[in-house]
Formats: C-alpha cells, sequence, structure tokens
C-alpha cells in the first residue's frame, strides 16, 4: 500500500454514534472573563493614520 492509499473495507466498516449526549459538548461560558482592559499607545489618530499610510506606500513600491 502506498502513501495516500487506504483500504477501502475499512472505510465501509465505519460506524457513526448520533446520538449525543448534553455532556459531550464545549461549554463556552466555562472560561469568562469579568475583568476590564484598557490600551493606550501613546499615539494620536493622525499620527497612526499617517503611519498607515507609510506603510501602504511602501506595500506599493
Amino acid at each position: 500500500m502506498g502513501f495516500g492509499s487506504y483500504d477501502e473495507s475499512e472505510q465501509e466498516n465505519q460506524e457513526y454514534d448520533a446520538n449525543l449526549d448534553e455532556n459531550d459538548g464545549v461549554t463556552t461560558r466555562e472560561n469568562d472573563h469579568k475583568g476590564s482592559m484598557e490600551f493606550e499607545n501613546g499615539a494620536s489618530n493622525d499620527e497612526l493614520l499617517n503611519r498607515l499610510q507609510d506603510i501602504k506606500s511602501d506595500q506599493e513600491s
């Protein structure tokens, strides 16, 4: 059997369990974060927009 090939008999005999229990899923609220986050970059909006324009100009060159 070469790389990437498979035994077709293995594919035919697979059984799937379609009965899902309530505990089979993922609890999305298990790791909720209840804090806050603040971020200051120290640059004004104009400085950031100018930097963005510089980046775009560099990519076009």
